[in-house]
């Protein structure tokens, strides 16, 4: 997953010895475009749509680098409208508004009324570059 120009200054300014807070949890959302480092991209809404929470395992190395895994698949909500192709996952630090923290393209689909979309946990990891 890609970094967020917001977490990415979170993670600099703790060289400065500035502290921040962690969320108290994570969101995975769903985008049916890129949502950039910027966090320009566009979420989905409507239709039943909701963030879902995620829970996260320990960092361990993970083919060589620093990684975090989701602990169970992040079923959502059945579609009650057509959400659209979803293209990219997010992680957030809110349940609705908040910052994005990570995000990574996927396997696109098409979500259409009564289908029902499900992060497999074997397809989400946080990975860092060294």
């Amino acid at each position: 997953m890609a970094i967020s120009n917001y977490q990415a200054a979170r993670n600099l300014n703790a060289l400065r010895g500035v502290a921040f807070t962690p969320p108290s949890a994570v969101y995975l959302a769903l985008y049916t475009s890129n949502p950039t480092a910027a966090n320009t991209g566009s979420e989905v809404a409507g239709g039943a749509y909701a963030r879902q929470l995620i829970t996260l395992s320990a960092a361990a190395l993970d083919a060589g680098k620093m990684a975090i895994k989701l602990l169970s698949d992040a079923p959502f909500p059945v579609a009650t409208a057509n959400w659209g192709l979803v293209s990219h996952v997010g992680v957030t630090d809110a349940l609705t508004g908040g910052n994005l923290l990570h995000f990574a393209e996927i396997d696109s689909r098409t979500i259409q009324t009564n289908d029902r979309f499900i992060a497999e946990a074997s397809k989400i990891l946080i990975r860092y570059a060294q």
